[in-house]
């Protein structure tokens, strides 16, 4: 029912926290992840994402990402741009990104490498007010429009996201921190601060048969993502398989054993994942399957990811280590 929509959005909007985009794969998004992926490639590097969360409940989540970015071997650099978009709610409470990432890469020894990495982004949110009723235009008999004042139908902001990675060629390790500034994102003109959020990443490559540095091999990929904002917190943990150009994937979001801030269990879903890892193409499809109270409600969510790489043959790159990371 919309009519409570619009007087709990807005009346609840002081202490409101909006929760980030958030994606199952979250490596096929993986600068969204840590701005130091950014130039983690041979050469340039197209990125899409689309999930569509909780599809049998009309607008819910449906968020996409696309991303450029180019290594510049000679100077250990990586530069990128990445476009975000998020849809929330029958009220199209809508996040639109844009940014620009840069990373730098040094050679701690014969095989550690580290990266660094920052993005700058510029950030519009706003809402349909069409979508909403409120308060006032139900006691005034479903007036058309509403009398309430001080609200703006759109805000933008700076948002400044930095991150680290140390790799060797079979493991890495990442940490990063959105929103560092912690910009005012209220829509009803009051200090509604996006609180800082921190991510903690890493994974193991298990080679069972063939070499690292081609397609035609067979892996086992470790990976794990841990995330807080305030009281808020998750666990990504779980595996990828590859066998030459295929790759399955499973995960569980959550963290067994331990209650939210409001007392219900911290357990959210169980994900599958299909890929292709081709020489120059990744595709991969995900499923979420929800177990939360709401389970029986939502149709899961799903995820569609593909990324394209290529590079000039002009120039003889130089041998160079790569976060290993799987592309989905």
């Amino acid at each position: 029912m919309l009519t409570l929509i619009g007087v709990v959005f807005f009346v609840s909007s002081s202490s409101l926290k909006a929760q980030d985009p958030q994606f199952s794969q979250f490596y096929s998004s993986s600068m969204y992840l840590n701005p130091a992926f950014t130039g983690n490639t041979t050469g340039n590097r197209l990125s899409t994402i689309y999930r569509n969360q909780w599809s049998a409940i009309p607008g819910a989540f449906v968020s996409y990402a696309v991303s450029y970015d180019h290594n510049f071997d000679h100077l250990n650099s990586g530069v990128g741009l990445m476009v975000v978009h998020d849809k929330v709610g029958s009220g199209g409470l809508r996040y639109n990104s844009i940014g620009g990432l840069y990373s730098y890469a040094v050679k701690l020894s014969e095989t550690v490498n580290a990266r660094g990495g920052i993005k700058l982004a510029s950030v519009f949110r706003n809402y349909d007010p069409s979508q909403l009723v409120f308060a006032d235009q139900i006691i005034r008999e479903d007036a058309t429009s509403s009398i309430e004042k001080n609200m703006d139908q759109g805000v933008s902001y700076l948002d400044i996201n930095v991150g680290g990675l140390v790799y060797t060629a079979n493991f890495w390790g990442g940490i990063s921190l959105d929103h560092i500034n912690e910009p005012n994102q209220s829509l009803i003109q009051e200090n509604t601060r996006l609180p800082l959020k921190y991510s903690l990443h890493g994974g193991y490559k298990f080679l069972i048969e063939g070499d690292l540095r081609t397609i035609d091999n067979t892996s086992v990929t470790i990976t794990a993502n841990y995330k807080a904002q305030l009281k808020w917190d998750q666990v990504d943990i779980g595996f990828y398989y590859k066998k030459s150009e295929v790759v399955v994937g499973f995960w569980y979001r959550g963290i067994p054993g331990l209650k939210t801030y409001k007392g219900n269990a911290n357990n959210d879903a169980l994900i599958f994942l299909i890929g292709l890892d081709l020489k120059q193409m990744n595709f991969g499809y995900s499923y979420d399957v929800t177990f939360s109270k709401i389970s029986g409600d939502t149709g899961g969510s799903h995820e569609i990811s593909l990324t394209y790489k290529w590079h000039r043959k002009k120039r003889k790159r130089r041998r160079r280590l790569f976060v290993s990371c799987p592309k989905f």
